[in-house]
């Protein structure tokens, strides 16, 4: 599944997100208003609700968020995912996503220290520490890859202001 480890990744990197994963998440966006553009089978829709946010439209692979424009969708004021974690779909989808909202992604922490993340690290405006994330709950381990919640933003609004700001757990 990851890079230390030969377990084969599960098609379209489908990986539901644990409630402890977006329990991090919540003192960072409040009740807010969002879209879950890769919305799997909607684990991290039901805990940012159960949070007090609400989901104002989301959508999977039926719509490719890597060039979709969700301005017509919904009435969202960011998008929140724990996307695919391949780059070829994760760049894209910083690029598409952060120009329409600010953009919260859940994915591997060690991303930010490569040379692949510089120009995506102009977008950042934010990253929260999450750490090792059990993804299959029956399972006795977590994950090997530490993560972290990343905010994007190309909007040019609220978070433009710079680098990002590192939260730690």
């Amino acid at each position: 599944m990851g890079k230390r480890s030969n377990f084969e990744r599960r098609p379209r990197d489908f990986y539901p997100t644990p409630k402890e994963a977006a329990l991090v998440l919540e003192p960072y966006i409040g009740t807010a208003l969002f879209y879950e553009p890769c919305v799997g089978d909607g684990d991290l829709v039901r805990h940012l609700e159960d949070m007090g946010s609400v989901c104002m439209g989301s959508s999977d692979h039926e719509i490719d968020a890597t060039t979709a424009d969700y301005s017509n969708m919904a009435d969202h004021e960011c998008f929140i995912t724990n996307p695919p974690w391949d780059r070829k779909i994760l760049h894209p989808l910083i690029e598409n996503l952060s120009k329409q909202a600010p953009t919260w992604l859940l994915f591997d922490a060690d991303w930010m220290h490569t040379i692949q993340a510089a120009p995506y690290m102009r977008l950042c405006r934010a990253i929260v520490s999450v750490g090792r994330v059990k993804w299959i709950p029956d399972s006795k381990m977590t994950g090997k890859d530490n993560c972290c919640w990343y905010l994007f933003d190309d909007t040019g609004g609220v978070y433009s202001d710079g680098r990002p700001v590192f939260h730690g757990r």
